[in-house]
C-alpha cells in the first residue's frame, strides 16, 4: 500500500530542459526506484490550470517514513556530482512529504497506472488552513461533499486527502482524471463553486492559504501516457 508520497515543485529553464528531462527520466527515477518501500513515480507537466508551473514529481512509498530514512536532508550530502549539477537546474523548489488522510476511488480507478502510479492527469492542492474551526468546517466539507462527489464523478480516477509530515503547508489534496477534457468537462464546473459564498465550498475554500505553486493542474510525462 502506497500511504506516503514525497512531492516535489520545481521550474527548468528552457536551456537546460532537455538534458534535465533525459537525466530526470533516465537517471534519477529508476535510482530512487530501487530504494527500499519506494513503489512507484509519476512526473508531471504543470501549467493546465491553477497557479503552479513548472514540473511536478510524486514519488510513492509505503509510509511517509520511506522518504525519512534516510531523508530529504541526509540524501542531500551524499548526492554525486552529477546528481547534484542537475538539482541544481531546479528553480523555485518546493517539496513536502504526505502521509495519506483518507483516499477515495472515482469511477475509472481501474485507469490507474502502471501499476499504482497515479493518473494521467492530476490537480494537487498544497495550503494551510488558518483556524481550527475553519479546520473543522474544511473536513466536514471533504467528508460529506467533495469526497463523495468524486467517487461519482465521470473521468474521476480517485482522490487522496493529505497531511504533511515534513512541509511548510499542512494539508494537500490530490484529484486523479483520465484526460484534460474530462476534468474540464465535469470537475471545473464544480470549481466553480468557491466563487459563489452561498455555497459550502465558497464558504471554506477562500479562507484557505495555497502555496504559491498551489493549486496545479498537470499532466504526466512520465510514465509516457
Amino acid at each position: 500500500m502506497d500511504q506516503g508520497i514525497w512531492a516535489i515543485w520545481y521550474d527548468i529553464s528552457v536551456n537546460d530542459k532537455a538534458d534535465y528531462l533525459d537525466w530526470f527520466h533516465q537517471v534519477h527515477i529508476p535510482e530512487k526506484l530501487s530504494r527500499p518501500g519506494y513503489g512507484w513515480a509519476a512526473h508531471y507537466e504543470l501549467g493546465h490550470g491553477g497557479r503552479g508551473r513548472g514540473y511536478l514529481a510524486l514519488f510513492g512509498g509505503a509510509t511517509t517514513h520511506t522518504f525519512l530514512n534516510p531523508s530529504p536532508g541526509q540524501l542531500a550530502l551524499r548526492q554525486s556530482a552529477e546528481t547534484k549539477k542537475f538539482i541544481a537546474m531546479r528553480q523555485h523548489a518546493a517539496a513536502c512529504i504526505l502521509a495519506e488522510e483518507v483516499r477515495v476511488d472515482g469511477p475509472d480507478a481501474a485507469r490507474r497506472g502502471p501499476g499504482p502510479t497515479t493518473a494521467p492527469v492530476v490537480q494537487i492542492g498544497n495550503y494551510n488552513a488558518p483556524t481550527p474551526a475553519i479546520e473543522d468546517d474544511l473536513g466536514g466539507w471533504y467528508a460529506q461533499q467533495r469526497l463523495p462527489l468524486l467517487m461519482k464523478l465521470p473521468g474521476c480516477v480517485g482522490a487522496r486527502k493529505m497531511l504533511a509530515s515534513v512541509g511548510l503547508y499542512k494539508h494537500a489534496i490530490l484529484h486523479e482524471f483520465t484526460s484534460l477534457a474530462l476534468r474540464e468537462q465535469h470537475f471545473a464546473p464544480h470549481e466553480a463553486e468557491r466563487d459563489d459564498p452561498q455555497t459550502w465550498m465558497g464558504r471554506v475554500v477562500p479562507q484557505l492559504d495555497h502555496a504559491p505553486y498551489s493549486p496545479a493542474v498537470g499532466c504526466r510525462i512520465w510514465p509516457a501516457v
